[in-house]
């Protein structure tokens, strides 16, 4: 099955994924419709290679359970990035809180039809269970669910098992993080570069490795990156804003780096919070993250 990347891109399948029940914070919900009405996705919309396909949301419903409500959106998510590949869209996807991933990286691996590698750019591990999260909440949970770990109902979307490949997944940047969560990916061999790893070694170090290992997938990789991997201060419009991230110019440059490499598959940026966003900042890093996929010289 052929399928899209930057390298030979033909166009990008703009997908927002508009959640918050997931989270504690529920505004980041908005954060898809926001950035669809932002100056920033305003100065990327007229380009040739770009569309904004649809804007999903979790059902509604008194009677039905967060986790079930979640359930319906990951798989609606799923089936459209699954579309975008087998069109040989290059699909890109706007959250929401981080749950979604559940429905994003499940779409990819049934288009491709086995576990993919993922480069997880976060300030948190995300890969509590129901049995060990402190919260309750789901966006602390979509990469155990990936690596086959979790509510029966969030597993199994795209293929029967695991949709990543625990060999080829990187977390990348998280400084914020329970005994739980650790134990559970160094169990799985999940590679897990913190943020005083960063610190001592550099960030352009680490990227080479992390991209090293997710790229090395026989599959192909994907990248998702939850805004809060970044410093509030730099990037403020964020769900669970944590102090001392990463800086934009390392985003940007990452982004950069990855956006010619042949085996990409997908990009997902989550936690967009428009409510504590300040003079669009946090909107324009998204714009800019999604133009670097684009072909050098490309009129944005």
């Amino acid at each position: 099955m052929k399928t899209c990347h930057p390298a030979s891109l033909t166009r990008i399948r703009i997908i927002g994924a508009a959640s918050g029940i997931g989270a504690q914070d529920r505004a980041c919900e908005d954060g898809p419709v926001a950035f669809h009405r932002s100056q920033a996705w305003h100065e990327l919309e007229h380009h040739p290679l770009i569309d904004w396909g649809k804007t999903l949301f979790a059902p509604q419903g008194d009677h039905a359970s967060i986790t079930g409500r979640i359930s319906a959106l990951c798989r609606n998510l799923a089936d459209e990035v699954a579309l975008a590949l087998r069109a040989s869209e290059f699909p890109v996807v706007i959250g929401g809180d981080h749950s979604v991933a559940i429905g994003t990286w499940s779409g990819v691996a049934r288009a491709i039809a086995e576990p993919i590698g993922l480069l997880w750019i976060d300030a948190h591990l995300d890969s509590h269970t129901p049995e060990t999260s402190y919260s309750g909440a789901i966006h602390g949970m979509p990469l155990a669910c990936l690596l086959g770990r979790g509510d029966k109902r969030l597993l199994n979307i795209g293929l029967e098992g695991t949709q990543i490949s625990s060999a080829h997944t990187v977390v990348l940047g998280p400084r914020s993080y329970e005994p739980e969560e650790l134990e559970f990916l160094q169990r799985m061999q999940v590679r897990i570069i913190d943020g005083d790893e960063i610190h001592r070694r550099g960030f352009a170090a680490c990227l080479d490795e992390a991209i090293a290992i997710v790229a090395s997938a026989p599959a192909g990789f994907g990248v998702t990156l939850d805004l809060d991997a970044i410093d509030p201060r730099l990037a403020p419009g964020v769900g669970s804003p944590e102090p001392d991230g990463l800086v934009v110019h390392d985003a940007v440059e990452a982004m950069r780096r990855i956006g010619g490499l042949p085996g990409l598959k997908a990009l997902e940026i989550v936690e967009y919070n428009p409510d504590r966003d300040r003079h669009g900042t946090t909107a324009g890093l998204i714009s800019d993250l999604i133009g670097e996929l684009l072909p050098p010289g490309s009129d944005r």
